[in-house]
């Protein structure tokens, strides 16, 4: 196994329609070059086909293609990707501020549902563009993905819950430092959930933890205290192939097995696998025999 492949499969079986709703994929600088202005290089080995085997060990169905950073507005590579994965892809891209309306339908119909916002640096949309975007791409069903470092987001909050349309905040709300359940950012990120058009993706741990593996304890409360809590407002996503740990990527089968711990029991898991991806994604909904309390060999 390289370094982006599970050593392992995970002890946790997937039900059946389980989406990873943030991934990324890269390829040949000659076929898809980065924007000349990224801080950020490709991934070496992030192609959609060591996804693919990376997936299949995880037991996972679906994916959320993100546009990464380093293609600017670009999206060719996500969009390969996504044909790759055909009716189990979606995407997320960045289009620019003046984007046209009959390449947002473009984009639609070729399976995209949101518009990133990368606030950590790097990005190519800033805040000066978030109301423009959001009203213009709310009109097509799209989200705004939105990474920041979270600890400031009791200062943002009142703007992002004006936006239209869905929210969808990245990695437990990505604070760049762990804080407790009990700081104002995180105390934000509560209300808007709470507020009933965010969700929030748990997941990234490793990003940001002090602590380390295997629990990655101190970001770990906060996905725990978010799943116990909003489980109808959570998504699970891998983030391969972890662009921020170049050439030491973490577990993702023990990634998998944390998250399962976090959710107590298969229930929550398939809620937030499955359901909660294919509400927020478009995503076609399973059938009740493939429910984890009657799951049959044909699912």
């Amino acid at each position: 196994m390289t370094a982006l492949l599970p050593a392992r499969a995970p002890a946790f079986r997937a039900p059946p329609g389980a989406c990873d709703c943030h991934m990324h994929a890269y390829g040949p600088a000659d076929i898809y070059p980065p924007a000349p202005a990224s801080p950020f290089p490709p991934v070496a080995g992030g192609e959609i086909a060591a996804y693919f085997r990376a997936r299949a060990l995880l037991g996972l169905s679906r994916a959320v293609v993100v546009q990464p950073s380093v293609y600017g507005f670009d999206n060719r590579a996500t969009l390969d990707a996504m044909a790759a994965l055909g009716e189990d892809g979606r995407g997320v891209a960045v289009v620019p501020p003046d984007v046209a309306e009959a390449e947002l339908e473009r984009l639609t119909a070729l399976g995209i549902r949101g518009v990133r916002f990368f606030m950590i640096g790097g990005g190519a949309l800033g805040w000066e563009h978030l109301e423009t975007l959001a009203a213009k791409v709310a009109a097509f069903g799209w989200h705004v993905q939105m990474q920041m470092d979270g600890r400031l987001l009791h200062e943002a909050e009142e703007r992002l819950a004006r936006l239209p349309g869905r929210l969808v905040i990245d990695h437990n709300g990505k604070f760049l430092e762990p804080v407790g359940i009990d700081h104002p950012g995180f105390r934000a990120l509560r209300r808007l959930v709470e507020g009933g058009r965010t969700f929030v993706k748990t997941s990234g741990v490793y990003e940001t933890s002090r602590l380390g593996p295997p629990d990655y304890a101190d970001v770990a409360r906060l996905a725990r205290t978010l799943i116990a809590a909003y489980p109808e407002r959570c998504l699970f996503a891998t983030n391969w192939p972890h662009p921020s740990k170049p050439g030491n990527p973490p577990d993702d089968a023990g990634l998998l097995d944390l998250f399962a711990g976090w959710c107590g029991d298969a229930a929550v898991a398939a809620r937030i696998l499955v359901d909660n991806p294919a509400e927020v994604y478009g995503f076609p909904p399973v059938g009740p025999e493939c429910r984890p309390e009657g799951r049959t060999l044909s699912c």
